[in-house]
């Protein structure tokens, strides 16, 4: 008797285990992202890019709203546009950021 119910908790263990272990199955993450979301990243590749000069960023997206600077040293500058800032180290473009929309 002790050697069937011993039979039967194996088979049990090891079907469940079977059951529950994966078998070479991939499994794959879902990203939902919202619309905003997508049309913020897809206008942060289209800022300014590090190193470009003034005169480019200027050619490329016209003049500034507003010029903030220079300030410190080395002398960084912002120029404001209506949807983001550059940010300049001399005059090279250091980095670019999209304004918050409140």
């Amino acid at each position: 008797m002790k050697n069937r119910a011993m039979q039967i908790l194996c088979a049990a263990t090891a079907t469940a285990t079977m059951l529950l272990a994966p078998a070479g199955i991939t499994v794959a993450e879902e990203l939902k992202m919202s619309v905003k979301s997508q049309t913020q990243r897809s206008l942060q590749q289209d800022l300014p890019r590090n190193g470009l000069s003034e005169s480019s960023v200027r050619n490329a997206w016209g003049d500034p709203q507003s010029i903030t600077g220079p300030v410190g040293e080395p002398p960084i500058t912002q120029w404001h546009y209506e949807n983001f800032v550059v940010y300049f180290e001399g005059n090279r473009v250091i980095h670019s950021v999209l304004k918050h929309n409140r």
